[in-house]
């Protein structure tokens, strides 16, 4: 997805004009959601100072131009591209981020890290140069057109506005050479220079086509995190983090070797929402400390995706080893001697009070996760909570950290790398299950969501989703009984839906890693065996438990199944306090849902056993964009070029 796309000669024609700002924002608000007047300052000036480096005839008139162009799988957009070819047959595109800048601090002890002052303080955030060459490194990944042509992606950046000063200056720190030499920074005064680096890639028009083909070039499926685990271990990059993953990943690595060094203890809160990288960047942070000679453990209260990660891990290194990387919060109580380097904790949210199997073991496992490590890292968003013992809070861990004299970070992850990308689709869907408004209006959700009125329909849809990589599942809100008796029985039908000759298996017991074992989706699973995992297209069941009324979503836990433990003990609440109660199972079966619903990398399938909530999510589609067989579509979240 691009905002803006023209030939150079019309883009020279509209900032001629004076019109250039005006068509790009009358797109951007088209396309995607009102732009702020900050926005819209950015590409006026911006646009101004990418006229002087194309006024030349040497840039043929023809050559492609994209502003806004949208990075596959992100919610990232580059902010210029320019196309055409180097002598004659060989496909070029140059990437420019652009920046507004005027100062900055360099942090050599953090990898591609600067700090400067960006939407109203100083922070820190991805030096350009590494910005730029990791944008150019996910089109590459992920564009199969790219690829099968051969074009050639030259990534730079252009800080108009900054002036490099003599002798040292931060934004050239040796620290970035790797980073410069990929990509090439351009500052005040360097716009023929911009110009000649462009002129050595680009000789000749290409009339549009290297844009077209980048634009419609079909995008190969994502990496999933489970599948690269291994390689990550021996030392490869299959991740490039990006933006606020980036900034994140260099702020944990740097503080868990302060509190190494210094003997501090040390405490990272991270905020982030489905899909914002939180499992990447914690995996990631696993393979680099590590790698650093850390003793050093991941720790998520949901089995499924340690179990995956284990199971991937089988034959690569030893058993001992892996239990040794990967485990639950529930023995952290018994830890003695010294404190573990660093503890990444995915899924905070989950951690519960109590340990043990009737939970009245330890004292409470956020307290004694910062007890038992020198360093430690919370993911957590708080509207994953899907249970009525899941205590992990912000203002919790803030708590147990103030009282172990720990001293206190916070981050926060706002780029979007499932669902396509797309912001608009978890804001849309945040609005319609009423767990949040949405700030403004969604003009398009550019994600494959669809609503069925038979779920054999939904299910075949899934199943052809997963015939090419087995990455395609069904889920389901905990409303049918799961008997201990049929839980290894594939001929055990226990989702039934009689009304629509509908019936399945629960995933089966016998089977601790149902999220990519091979027939899982004849099954369907439940928010435990899929939550901290991701597929490419994900069908969700809803169940009794959620339902239409006036117009309005309201949630019924008597809609639940009697074996799930989610809501255990809510009846008893219910009689001592029912209005805490429906407050808390209203929030879980919203937040199941909410999680079930953003599964799928490219897409989300629905069957609602309420006909009435199925027009009613039906009606709440953004128009412009709802079609039964639309394919899903690549967005990006607001990015200013001033960021």
């Amino acid at each position: 997805m691009l905002v803006y796309q023209a030939t150079k000669a019309e883009f020279m024609d509209d900032v001629d004009h004076d019109v250039i700002a005006d068509h790009i924002t009358t797109a951007f608000e088209r396309k995607l959601h009102r732009a702020n007047p900050r926005e819209v300052n950015s590409w006026k000036n911006s646009m101004e100072y990418m006229y002087k480096v194309l006024n030349s005839d040497a840039i043929p008139g023809g050559c492609g131009v994209a502003i806004e162009f949208g990075v596959p799988y992100t919610a990232s957009r580059i902010d210029f591209l320019l196309t055409g070819r180097r002598d004659g047959d060989h496909d070029s595109a140059v990437i420019i981020e652009l920046k507004q800048w005027q100062a900055l601090e360099a942090i050599p002890t953090k990898d591609g890290i600067v700090r400067t002052f960006v939407g109203g303080a100083h922070r820190e955030v991805s030096h350009p140069s590494y910005q730029a060459w990791s944008y150019s490194h996910m089109i590459e990944n992920y564009n199969e057109a790219v690829r099968d042509a051969q074009i050639e992606l030259l990534p730079c950046a252009y800080l108009h506005n900054y002036k490099v000063s003599e002798g040292y200056d931060p934004l050239l720190d040796p620290a970035y050479l790797e980073y410069l030499e990929q990509a090439p920074v351009f500052c005040s005064g360097d716009a023929l220079k911009l110009r000649d680096f462009i002129c050595r890639h680009i000789t000749h028009s290409d009339d549009g086509q290297v844009l077209y083909s980048i634009e419609s070039g079909k995008l190969r499926p994502s990496k999933s995190l489970q599948d690269a685990l291994a390689s990550m271990l021996h030392g490869n990059d299959e991740f490039i983090m990006i933006d606020d993953q980036k900034v994140v990943f260099e702020q944990a690595a740097h503080l868990a070797r302060e509190a190494r060094r210094t003997g501090t203890k040390q405490v990272l809160i991270v905020r982030g929402g489905p899909g914002t990288g939180k499992s990447v960047v914690a995996i990631n942070l696993l393979v680099r400390m590590t790698n650093e000679e850390m003793v050093c453990q991941y720790v998520s209260k949901n089995s499924a995706p340690r179990n995956v990660y284990s199971k991937l891990l089988r034959g690569k290194h030893r058993t001992a080893y892996i239990k040794s990387l990967f485990r639950g919060p529930g023995k952290f109580h018994e830890h003695t001697g010294a404190p573990l380097d660093a503890v990444i904790v995915d899924e905070a949210h989950r951690l519960n009070e109590k340990s043990g199997m009737y939970g009245n073991e330890g004292e409470n496992q956020i307290k004694e996760i910062i007890a038992a490590s020198q360093f430690s890292v919370f993911f957590i968003d708080e509207s994953q909570r899907v249970t009525i013992k899941d205590i992990g809070t912000v203002s919790d861990i803030k708590t147990h950290a103030l009282a172990a004299g720990a001293q206190i970070h916070e981050a926060e992850l706002f780029s979007q790398f499932r669902c396509n990308g797309s912001d608009g689709y978890l804001a849309w869907l945040d609005d319609v299950l009423g767990i949040r408004a949405a700030e403004e209006d969604i003009a398009a959700l550019d994600y494959d969501f669809r609503v069925f009125d038979d779920p054999n329909e939904m299910h075949a849809a899934i199943a052809e989703k997963n015939v090419e990589t087995n990455k395609a599942r069904v889920v389901a809100g905990y409303c049918w009984e799961w008997p201990t008796s049929g839980q290894s029985n594939p001929s055990h039908r226990e989702v039934n839906l009689p009304a629509h000759d509908y019936s399945r298996s629960w995933n089966l017991k016998s089977s601790d890693t149902w999220a990519i074992d091979e027939g899982s989706v004849e099954q369907v699973g439940c928010i435990h065996t899929c939550q901290g995992l991701e597929f490419d297209y994900v069908g969700v069941i809803v169940g009794d438990d959620m339902r239409v009324e006036d117009a309005k979503i309201i949630t019924d836990y008597t809609g639940r199944a009697q074996s799930d433990a989610s809501l255990k003990g809510i009846k008893k609440m219910a009689k001592e306090d029912p209005e805490r109660a429906a407050r808390i199972a209203d929030e879980v079966i919203r937040n199941t849902y909410r999680v079930l619903m953003t599964r799928g990398m490219k897409g989300c399938y629905v069957f609602c056993t309420d006909s009435s909530l199925a027009e009613f999510l039906r009606s709440q589609v953004p128009q412009a964009h709802y079609t039964p067989a639309a394919a899903a579509i690549p967005v990006a979240a607001e990015h200013t070029l001033e960021s």
